[in-house]
């Protein structure tokens, strides 16, 4: 089997001590970073996650931070969502597009302060899009990658391990909210967020040297709730509709594609990276989007490459993702789906690797 090699290139994380001796199988690249994506097997972890609390090493949703007096003003030019009533506990999924309104990133922004934004990254080259940006438009402002690990608690058992590291006000903080809380004399940024639907947090660590005795206390404190280390899991995000950047969306799609158009809301007063294209393309309205469909049939396994979407032979789409779900008794994916087919209930035709299946556009993902 062959292995990676690794080098200064392909960084090891703050919690990479603890993932290894919690027996991670699996790793992906990503942001030139190890993401660990199996511990027991797909299966366990997707049922283990549904129903108790995992530790999640996500470092790899590297920081963008920007700062100076022209702060605001560079994160309004990078997104088409209004960012003018964010306020300074919140966080905001923001699409970020080039100038022909193509999806560039799908990352969250974090508001520190008037003069101070983190961007948490999805995996791309951003950082160097914002730094050209900022030296072209001649801004004010300072864009770096801070030394910020999140690590994720997720699952229906999050609150209590969190309450128990934290203290009982986490269970105050709302939905893409956050509040500073100290763990070890160190202030960190403690969101309501995470890649899953299952309920959690996620937790901004400033400062490489606090990630294993962070990740020692939690999982100390939780040994009654049957924490484990986990990861995002690939069943789970397909149910819930969680979109990945680089396999559902890249720069070929708007976000009107991923059906991110509620986002692209910014007024006609303020400029825009993109503007002039998005405008056009909600004129015009999508030609192809995001659906949830079901493929018949025995277990499929995950897709490396799309699947291609027919009726009668005519192409109709792309499947993104695929896998089979254990909850829904169905193979569960995501596809890009072009506007003649999309509509509830039209039954299509997907090339898998092992021979053509009837796939059926579904109203809606399942969890």
């Amino acid at each position: 089997m062959a292995m990676i090699s690794f080098s200064r290139r392909l960084r090891r994380t703050p919690y990479s001590e603890g993932v290894e001796a919690a027996g991670v199988k699996n790793y992906t690249i990503y942001n030139r970073m190890l993401l660990p994506t199996v511990f027991e097997s797909p299966v366990a972890d997707y049922r283990h996650l549904k129903e108790n609390v995992q530790i999640w090493d996500v470092s790899v949703e590297r920081q963008i931070e920007i700062s100076g007096p022209d702060a605001g003003k560079l994160m309004q030019l990078l997104t088409p969502r209004d960012l003018s009533k964010i306020q300074s506990d919140q966080c905001y999924y923001v699409p970020i597009v080039d100038d022909a309104g193509g999806m560039l990133n799908d990352p969250v922004a974090i508001k520190l302060g008037e003069n101070r934004w983190w961007i948490s990254i999805a995996d791309s080259d951003l950082l160097y899009w914002v730094k050209g940006i900022a030296l072209g438009m001649k801004l004010n402002v300072t864009v770096h990658e801070p030394d910020v690990s999140p690590l994720a608690v997720q699952g229906p058992r999050s609150a209590d391990l969190m309450a128990r590291i934290f203290g009982d006000q986490v269970r105050d903080i709302r939905f893409f909210r956050y509040k500073r809380l100290s763990f070890n004399g160190r202030d960190m940024i403690v969101a309501r967020s995470g890649y899953s639907k299952q309920g959690g947090f996620e937790i901004y660590v400033e400062g490489s040297e606090f990630g294993m005795p962070l990740w020692n206390a939690l999982f100390e404190a939780g040994q009654d709730l049957n924490v484990r280390a986990g990861c995002p899991n690939l069943i789970e995000r397909v149910e819930g509709g969680l979109l990945s950047y680089g396999n559902d969306m890249t720069l070929q799609n708007t976000p009107m594609e991923c059906g991110l158009g509620k986002f692209c809301n910014s007024p006609d007063g303020v400029e825009h990276i993109g503007k002039e294209a998005l405008q056009q393309a909600l004129a015009q309205g999508p030609n192809k989007q995001i659906r949830a469909i079901s493929i018949q049939g025995d277990p499929v396994l995950p897709n490396i490459q799309p699947w291609h979407l027919f009726q009668n032979n005519q192409p109709a789409g792309l499947i993104t993702s695929a896998v089979w779900s254990p909850d829904f008794q169905t193979n569960v994916a995501i596809g890009m789906v072009d506007a003649n087919f999309w509509n509830e209930g039209t039954e299509l035709t997907v090339s898998t690797p092992d021979g053509e299946r009837t796939a059926i556009v579904q109203k809606e993902f399942w969890a």
